[in-house]
């Protein structure tokens, strides 16, 4: 049985499909919600508009942590012992809710559509603690308008960002954690045809006397599965309680990630060690896909434009893999076999992801038609190691949407590698990424297109190591 807090109400869901989607779900008749909750819109129905915006609330530190998703693509399970926070939620009889009101007043409405998405995430933005609180235009990110033009909506935060939260669900805040808490004492280890395991060594067991389980993280692309391709979803296993698969660690030596860590849990430890890979995740999809999307999940994709692998690759990180009882552990740049296939064995899974700690001059560089929440045309992380004569020592280029896979640049490096960090060697360089790379032509971009940018970027990377502000020039 799923259960979870729709406002203030349990609902027990015993005969509805692990599959469904939270919209789904919300929109739908049920017998516990004859009315339907229809605030809650559908519109591109794979976690780019924002319409569907809604907010998850569980427990933390003995209070409530409020975060927006795009109810489209969440999946029923998704829900399992948190709080679910609709639009019509807010208001207090006929008195509308601080975010409500100041949509109202700045005039951040016209056609209303996804009037309801935006008004959900300058909720979770007014409860979010001041220290962790994103600034409005990421806060805002993955909420699109075709009507106002965002600045009035953009007053309508500025309004709630000097607002402290005092509202009917801050007032009543230890009462939902304690129900919360109570909640999650009862939730079953398997319902509606999930299995919920508790714990990695549960997940392992699981997985040999299941080999055909789908594991569901975020979710944000598993979602796509079943609102783009109309597919059936029967045997699922969220990892939403797997709390060692969550767990983010640092030695003297290296960052240990579980793979089921959120890219929002592991901003700030990326900001502090690689502020590069942390600036690059903050254009990786919106704050709804951020909050719920994994790097364990960005890696098991095996997508030849997933964003974190070609910087893992550039970082020579390694991935921790287990079957049962047995762990193995191997560089990433093997893990990749070609489009969509990759080593994992029947009944494997991706446990965790490591990176050294070590000294890097990492760059990385993200080519796509809008600035944040798209996908790559080229991802281009380069990492290259100079001594005090200027001679690269050591040399990881690594390219997303090149090719089938995320692929390290290997004739590259190998023309890097020994050469004096300078207009001849980066014009030798070049000519070997265009000799091992045939990127394909879509509607990101042709194949000429990624290549020319591919070069380019190594030569931004150059001018950035110099501190040049003229273009390098090679000479043939």
């Amino acid at each position: 049985m799923i259960r979870f807090l729709l406002n203030e109400t349990l609902v027990e869901l015993r005969d509805t499909p692990s599959d469904t989607t939270v919209l789904d779900y919300l929109r739908g008749n049920h017998s516990h919600n004859p009315d339907r909750k229809t605030g809650t819109k559908e519109g591109c129905c794979s976690g780019d508009c924002g319409a569907c915006t809604v907010v998850v609330a569980e427990p933390e530190n003995d209070r409530l942590n409020y975060q927006t998703i795009n109810a489209c693509i969440a999946l029923l399970p998704a829900l399992n012992g948190k709080q679910l926070i609709t639009v019509e939620d807010l208001a207090e009889g006929e008195k509308l809710h601080p975010v409500q009101q100041a949509m109202v007043d700045h005039h951040g409405s016209q056609c209303g559509f996804c009037t309801p998405g935006i008004i959900m995430s300058l909720f979770a933005f007014h409860h979010e603690a001041p220290e962790n609180r994103p600034d409005i235009p990421e806060a805002l990110g993955g909420n699109l308008c075709r009507c106002t033009g965002y600045q009035s909506i953009v007053d309508a935060a500025d309004e709630i960002a000097s607002l402290t939260s005092s509202d009917r669900f801050k007032h009543q805040e230890q009462e939902t954690v304690q129900k919360l808490n109570a909640l999650k004492a009862r939730l079953d280890d398997t319902a509606n045809g999930v299995f919920m395991p508790n714990s990695e060594q549960a997940l392992a067991d699981y997985l040999l006397q299941h080999p055909q389980a789908r594991l569901l993280a975020g979710g944000t692309d598993l979602g796509l599965e079943v609102t783009q391709q109309m597919k059936d979803l029967p045997s699922l296993v969220t990892l939403a309680s797997v709390n060692e698969l969550k767990e983010i660690t640092c030695t003297d030596r290296e960052m240990i990630i579980g793979s089921a860590a959120s890219f929002r849990q592991l901003e700030p430890l990326l900001a502090r060690h690689f502020p590069e890979f942390a600036e690059m995740l903050s254009r990786l999809g919106s704050q709804q896909i951020r909050n719920v999307g994994t790097l364990g999940g960005n890696i098991g994709n095996a997508s030849p434009i997933g964003d974190t692998p070609p910087v893992l690759l550039a970082l020579d990180a390694q991935v921790e893999l287990r079957i049962g009882n047995t762990i193995r552990s191997l560089p990433l740049e093997d893990f990749f076999l070609g489009y969509k296939k990759t080593l994992l064995e029947e009944s494997e899974f991706i446990a965790r992801i490591r990176i050294p700690l070590k000294p890097h001059q990492l760059r990385v560089y993200k080519l796509s038609k809008r600035y944040g929440d798209d996908i790559s045309a080229v991802l281009a992380a380069i990492n290259l190691e100079l001594n005090d004569n200027g001679i690269i020592t050591r040399a990881r280029v690594a390219f997303g949407g090149m090719a089938a896979i995320p692929k390290r640049a290997l004739a590259c490096e190998k023309a890097l590698t020994g050469k004096e960090a300078s207009a001849t060697t980066l014009q030798e360089a070049q000519k070997a990424i265009r000799s091992e790379f045939t990127p394909l032509s879509d509607v990101r971009g042709s194949s000429d297109y990624r290549l020319q940018a591919a070069c380019n970027l190594l030569e931004r990377y150059f001018l950035e190591m110099s501190g040049q502000t003229a273009r390098i020039i090679a000479h043939a």
